[in-house]
């Protein structure tokens, strides 16, 4: 990857990492199918001036309820029942494995040594983070963050599979895919007491949570996420998604207090090594050096 594009992606990173925090905030107030109805109405919202791009109607839905639908109606979910932050941006990045596995059956990019020697690594650090189950991670809010992840996955590989779009286009006319279906799970799971007592308590803060989802996290994250997929086979994009964890946990540290056993600090460094196997060009750069 180009050094630009490498710079794109941790930017990205570092965007979702602090949008776990952002996401706690915003579920003290809000419960999670209407926080995922209301991120997404405001999201949509460019809707209103920016020209859709030129896919069927059909496709878009079906991206739409796996890259942003199903992924974020499950982790908001999971956070709500015993996943904490950090460690749910942490979870959340088994996509990356599950990205790679779903483009090398369907699209028939079949993953390099180094990918897979890398994958091997970072599914180690998740294996680690995986046994410090117990505490304030439970098992059904580390299963509903997996299902993220899947969903996340096949939103990826489809993306792959569109012809050349308009990035910031295509992200914004998918947000308008969630909210209709997240609302209508949030009467009918949530009830209207809950929706408007929600409102009720809101702050500026509550909002200002929204937002964040709405426009870096949403727009500007996914745009740039999407711009890359389509520069790059979907085993090179997907694993700077575990740079994710090192923000989200250095975020969760820092404003809400979360803490975490020397077991997960394993798992996360295991991970870096893992992303740095499958990304960087490590051997080409080893070779150049010996050349000079």
């Amino acid at each position: 990857m180009a050094l630009r594009h490498i710079a794109l992606a941790v930017l990205v990173a570092a965007i979702w990492g602090f949008n776990f925090v952002v996401i706690r905030v915003g579920l003290d107030t809000f419960p999670p199918l209407l926080l995922t109805a209301l991120r997404f109405a405001v999201a949509a919202l460019p809707a209103l001036v920016v020209r859709p791009p030129a896919l069927p109607a059909r496709r878009m839905v079906l991206i739409g309820m796996t890259w942003f639908f199903g992924q974020f109606i499950f982790v908001f979910t999971a956070m709500t029942q015993g996943m904490p932050p950090g460690l749910a941006s942490l979870t959340l990045q088994a996509q990356s494995f599950l990205t790679i596995l779903i483009a090398a059956l369907v699209l028939h990019e079949r993953p390099s040594p180094r990918q897979m020697a890398g994958v091997a690594v970072a599914l180690c650090g998740l294996g680690l983070i995986g046994l410090s189950v117990g505490g304030d991670m439970t098992l059904v809010g580390l299963g509903l963050t997996l299902c993220a992840a899947a969903s996340w996955a096949v939103g990826n590989v489809l993306m792959r599979q569109n012809g050349p779009v308009d990035m910031l286009s295509m992200v914004v006319w998918l947000s308008l895919v969630p909210p209709v279906p997240a609302f209508a799970l949030s009467l009918a799971f949530e009830g209207w007491p809950v929706i408007a007592g929600s409102f009720q308590h809101a702050t500026l803060l509550s909002y200002g949570a929204v937002l964040y989802l709405a426009v870096p996290t949403t727009l500007l994250g996914f745009g740039i996420w999407g711009f890359l997929l389509k520069l790059y086979p979907a085993g090179t994009v997907a694993p700077f998604s575990l740079l994710v964890p090192l923000f989200g946990t250095l975020s969760a540290a820092l404003v809400l207090g979360e803490r975490f056993p020397p077991l997960r600090f394993a798992g996360m460094a295991l991970i870096v090594c893992g992303l740095l196997v499958v990304a960087l060009p490590l051997g080409k750069w080893l070779r150049r050096a010996r050349a000079r």
